[in-house]
């Protein structure tokens, strides 16, 4: 019996030296195995460059998927840095964070283009996705307007920096329609102003928009609700230039009708003084 246990445990033990060996021979040689061999990672060989950001095209146009996209456009900097792929890789993963909805990444990543290419043709393209990314998150006027005043400051950079270019232009529209929503911003605060009586404070938001924001379609407005603020404070002469410089400019406008109504029922009829400080606001950009 003792000589039968014996020659079982030599067999068992023979048979476990085997299995073992099967083991570390498969996590050697498995090509789909995470298994690590004495420490040591199975090394990824690289992809070309070319290559990767094909992938990327490919997720961009075909898969219409921006943000993986934007991922691999980003890889091919890390395999082929300081290369012309590599240039042609950033600005492709800014326009694709961008086409994501990813703005903060777009603009990290356009910032980072024109910091390493600052002379490159699309330079100019990487500030208009900057600008373009902070024009899109212009919230409604109801809400802090700190996005609008970034968009404009980005926006004008172009103008300043790329003038001439299609961005330039694209910028000139785009800013008029920030330069609205700042108007509007000042515009739902004098109203409310108005509504509560505080008339001093209702014409230093209408100020805002007669003197910083004269092209915007708000001005007609702020015109007439200065006519409106200056006849209850019984400032009579301000409220007449006020009504006879939206007449004007805007002689067709509705808010001329009610500031023409407002001044008649003083019994005064709209006339501008040249020295009111509306007259001088208007006259500084030709509409007065």
């Amino acid at each position: 019996m003792a000589v039968v246990g014996v020659d079982l445990v030599r067999k068992w033990r023979a048979g476990a030296r085997v299995v073992m060996t099967v083991v570390l021979l498969g996590a050697a040689v498995g090509g789909c195995s995470d298994f690590k061999l004495f420490g040591k990672d199975k090394p990824v060989p690289d992809q070309p460059a070319d290559k990767l950001y094909n992938e990327g095209l490919y997720l961009l146009n075909v898969k219409n998927r921006p943000a993986d996209a934007a991922k691999k456009f980003e890889d091919v900097d890390q395999e082929a840095p300081y290369s012309e792929w590599a240039r042609k890789g950033l600005i492709m993963a800014a326009y694709s964070y961008y086409t994501a909805g990813k703005y903060a990444d777009c603009i990290t990543t356009a910032q980072r283009y024109i910091a390493l290419h600052p002379g490159s043709p699309d330079a100019s393209y990487a500030q208009y996705l900057i600008a373009s990314s902070y024009y899109d998150q212009i919230p409604d006027v109801t809400r802090d307007q700190g996005d609008t005043d970034k968009a404009l400051a980005a926006l004008q950079d172009i103008i300043n920096k790329y003038p001439g270019t299609e961005y330039a232009n694209a910028a000139k529209q785009k800013i008029e329609v920030a330069r609205d929503q700042l108007a509007g911003k000042e515009m739902m605060i004098g109203r409310y102003y108005l509504k509560k009586k505080d008339y001093v404070g209702a014409i230093n938001r209408f100020k805002v928009v007669v003197t910083k924001y004269q092209t915007t379609r708000e001005v007609e407005e702020a015109l007439e609700r200065l006519t409106e603020a200056y006849m209850a404070l019984g400032i009579v002469g301000e409220a007449q230039t006020a009504a006879a410089v939206l007449g004007h400019n805007f002689p067709d406008s509705t808010w001329y009708k009610d500031a023409y109504r407002l001044v008649k029922s003083g019994g005064k009829e709209p006339a501008e003084d040249s020295n009111s400080w509306i007259s001088k606001a208007f006259k500084g950009i030709g509409l007065s």
